[in-house]
């Protein structure tokens, strides 16, 4: 005898589901420690933001970096007690509104995250790349508020196209999380899960072409500083500060998030086409799920604890022995490894002193030595 249910294929009534097994206990504390990490993460991200200084609160990279950690921790303490509570009684994600609202949970969580990583990209880009355009259109935190909350009800828009019929929501083989039916034959459920995978992959390669444009632009403004030569000590100071802890830790981060991107979102996505072309189960789909699930784990440490705290450090040790650092002054070395540096407000002045090498400056504009110079100091 059988059984028909809204989002499985037939199963035999005397048939035990695949996770219910003796060893539920060890597998059920897999979900319990991913949850744990990524609320405690990101509520220590979230802490140390609140703390920062005030002229960092009023950055739009700032901005986008709380709208990150805020969604991360939204979408780990949404998800993961669903999952948790499923290993514990396996009827949970059967009900149809509960597997439809988490299916919902990782489209929208997994999407959002991928396009606020991509807008911290493009602030950069534009702050180091586009100063003119990045000060005309007065991007702060006002525009990054504005800019989070488009992101926001455009991807529940997005995300709520199954609900509204335009695919189906149900559970997969494994019976521990719901998705969409990316291996369906309808062409309008198949229509959505290719758009999904789409704008998925157009998130990721744009982080990692603007991640490398900003750096190939930093590599390029500091070879370019060095081959030029430099006439007043304190201009020399000022992009040597500039050109190696500000740009060598902004790199760092860039490479990372550009890591930590391709190898949490990409394998999902790659799931995403396979099941359109392949149409069939694989056990990779649960693998893909939960690499996707630790890039809210991962994101604060990234985005916060190392740019802080532990890069500095790293800066600190591997200067300790250089000549450089026994000679400059101690408001030299604050600025060095200040993270203030980073304000697109910084970088936009120490772009105006080093007008000469900038090539993408318009040639209307004028500076003097005597303005050069009081840009410098300021």
């Amino acid at each position: 005898m059988e059984s028909q249910n809204f989002t499985h294929e037939p199963v035999s009534t005397n048939e035990t589901p695949h996770p219910q097994v003796n060893g539920t206990k060890i597998t059920i504390a897999l979900p319990i420690c991913m949850f744990a990490g990524g609320a405690i993460g990101n509520l220590i991200a979230i802490i140390v933001l609140s703390v920062s200084r005030q002229e960092r609160k009023s950055s739009a990279f700032y901005t986008l970096v709380c709208g990150l950690a805020v969604t991360d921790l939204l979408g780990t303490c949404l998800a993961s007690p669903l999952t948790i509570a499923n290993y514990m009684d396996f009827n949970v994600l059967k009900v149809k509104r509960v597997c439809e609202f988490h299916s919902f949970l990782l489209l929208f969580f997994g999407l959002t995250g991928l396009s606020i990583i991509c807008a911290m990209a493009a602030e950069r880009y534009m702050a180091i790349c586009c100063p003119y355009t990045y000060e005309r259109w007065r991007v702060n935190r006002r525009f990054a508020q504005k800019f989070l909350f488009f992101i926001y009800i455009s991807h529940i828009l997005f995300c709520c196209l199954p609900v509204m019929g335009m695919s189906v929501s149900k559970v997969q083989k494994t019976g521990t999380w719901c998705f969409i039916d990316w291996g369906t034959h309808k062409p309008v459920a198949a229509s959505y899960s290719g758009m999904y995978g789409v704008v998925s992959l157009l998130l990721i390669l744009g982080t990692i072409v603007l991640n490398l444009a900003v750096c190939g632009a930093l590599l390029l403004m500091r070879q370019r500083t060095a081959q030029r030569p430099v006439t007043r000590a304190s201009v020399r100071q000022r992009w040597r500060a500039l050109s190696s802890a500000a740009e060598t830790q902004m790199i760092a981060v860039l490479v990372m998030t550009s890591v930590v991107v391709l190898a949490c979102s990409a394998p999902l996505v790659v799931r995403v086409f396979a099941k359109l072309m392949l149409k069939q189960y694989s056990d990779s789909d649960l693998a893909a799920i939960r690499i996707a699930s630790v890039n809210p784990i991962l994101d604060p440490w990234i985005y916060i604890l190392l740019r802080r705290s532990l890069f500095r450090r790293l800066l600190s040790l591997s200067r300790r022995g250089s000549s450089t650092r026994s000679s400059s002054s101690p408001a030299t070395q604050r600025n060095l490894f200040h993270p203030e540096l980073m304000r697109e407000s910084h970088v936009f002045t120490h772009l105006m002193c080093n007008a000469n090498i900038m090539t993408q400056l318009p040639a209307t504009v004028k500076f003097t030595p005597h303005d050069a110079e009081s840009l410098c100091q300021t």
